[in-house]
């Protein structure tokens, strides 16, 4: 431990020149953003098929994480291993499909080899390589030049900063693809349903009280049929209204200010006379977490959902978030 100590700032200095390369490395990346950057974004855009993302070794992992990134944000796609597409996975490419293809050198053997048979498909190439003159530059419809001519590896051999540049750029193109496609946080839950990304996006609707499990009396009820209500239901609220229509509510914090006030509860009063006119509501197409920043505001665990047509469709308790994992 005391000779690590002592090699402290050796090793510090040493990850601060990774760093920096890469650092450089994604702004030489920036510098080359051109003409068939935007050509390939319309191309990927505009696809009937799917988006194939074809890499080996390091730039396999890349494209493997470049293929996840489209998918999950509403381009279809998929990782091909390019020495699994030379022993039968090329079958998964049709003439509607679109091939990205990541190669640092653009000479990677398998890469290359691919390359007259996906031409003879007629799907459109696009190139992600180092290698402006390369194999897969020649080859392609559109090509993304990686400049990378330094590795953060002290030998310049190990891909580091050309992978970073080429995930980077990877990002780049995907975010504007689902920019361009209107893509919505709705839209990104459904295809990451699980997990706390997953809670994240959850919709109101997703985890509202529906049906007979809304706590509902009508406005010509007496308070004995509110209390009635409220017990049964058990979380400690009932609106007011007919049918789909919210007209107000009563809590049992305003029974115990009655009580206060008055000393006594008159159990035949009607409820239109001490209830809440306006209810604090959300519509189920707000994110759940939403629901939960507007509990906190309006300092209530319970909140009445209405749809874009103002009708009651549901009611969520702060129980019902925290059962979801949200709150």
């Amino acid at each position: 431990m005391t000779n690590d100590i002592q090699h402290q700032e050796e090793w510090v200095a040493q990850a601060e020149r990774v760093l920096n390369i890469e650092i450089a490395a994604l702004e030489m990346q920036k510098s080359a953003l051109n003409i068939d950057f935007v050509k390939a974004a319309a191309l990927i855009l505009n696809l009937k098929g799917k988006l194939v993302i074809i890499g080996m070794g390091k730039s396999g992992i890349i494209a493997r994480k470049i293929a996840a990134t489209f998918a999950s944000t509403g381009t279809p796609a998929f990782f091909v291993h390019a020495a699994e597409a030379q022993h039968g996975d090329l079958g998964m490419i049709t003439s509607d499909d679109a091939v990205l293809a990541l190669s640092h050198s653009g000479e990677t053997d398998e890469v290359c080899g691919l390359l007259p048979t996906i031409k003879r498909l007629g799907a459109p190439i696009i190139a992600m390589t180092g290698g402006k003159t390369s194999t897969l530059a020649q080859h392609a419809d559109f090509l993304l030049h990686i400049p990378v001519t330094e590795e953060a590896c002290p030998m310049n051999l190990a891909p580091t900063a050309s992978t970073t540049a080429t995930l980077a750029l990877g990002d780049a193109l995907a975010v504007v693809v689902l920019k361009h496609r209107g893509i919505q946080p709705e839209d990104f839950a459904r295809v990451h349903p699980a997990g706390s990304l997953g809670r994240r996006l959850m919709l109101v609707a997703d985890v509202m009280q529906v049906g007979d499990k809304i706590p509902m009396v009508s406005p010509q009820a007496h308070l004995s049929d509110a209390i009635y209500t409220m017990s049964s239901y058990r979380l400690g609220i009932t609106g007011v209204g007919e049918a789909k229509k919210l007209e107000g509510c009563l809590t049992d914090g305003d029974l115990r200010r009655i009580l206060q006030q008055d000393g006594q509860l008159d159990m035949t009063i009607p409820i239109a006379s001490v209830m809440h006119a306006s209810p604090h509501t959300i519509t189920d197409t707000h994110l759940a977490s939403e629901a939960v920043r507007m509990m906190e505001e309006k300092k209530v665990t319970v909140l009445f959902v209405t749809n874009e047509n103002d009708e009651l469709v549901g009611v969520v308790h702060l129980h019902d978030l925290l059962q979801a994992g949200i709150a």
